[in-house]
């Protein structure tokens, strides 16, 4: 009987354990894409390449939610700023009313730039 009252909550429980430890890799993923895509932009110009260093690196995350800002200061040795924003999607069913219907996550790098005058 006791087993049968608590079973719910174990359940919701253990379904928001995975839904956090889902949020936490595409946070890993997202902040790994983000040093990728800054030393793509440390080497390279092209926004395109930079961009494409970023969604090659985060093979996890769903692209279309995913939006990059990039911040350049100068030139040769100045630094460069590559910032990620993700709209994480809650996927795991019945533990969807805990959390808000996206989870938004932002990560930057910074490298030194080595091109230019």
């Amino acid at each position: 009987m006791e087993f049968a009252l608590v079973l719910p909550i174990l359940l919701v429980v253990c379904l928001a354990m995975v839904q956090v430890g889902l949020l936490v890799r595409d946070r890993l993923v997202l902040v790994e894409a983000a040093g990728v895509a800054a030393r793509e932009a440390s080497v390279n110009e092209k926004e395109s390449h930079i961009w494409d260093a970023a969604k090659a690196a985060a093979t996890t995350l769903e692209p279309d939610r995913l939006s990059m800002r990039v911040d350049r200061a100068g030139s040769r040795g100045d630094p460069v700023t590559v910032t990620l924003s993700y709209r994480a999607p809650v996927r795991v069913p019945l533990v969807d009313w805990l959390f808000p219907g996206e989870v938004p996550m932002t990560a930057s790098a910074t490298m030194r730039q080595e091109f230019g005058p």
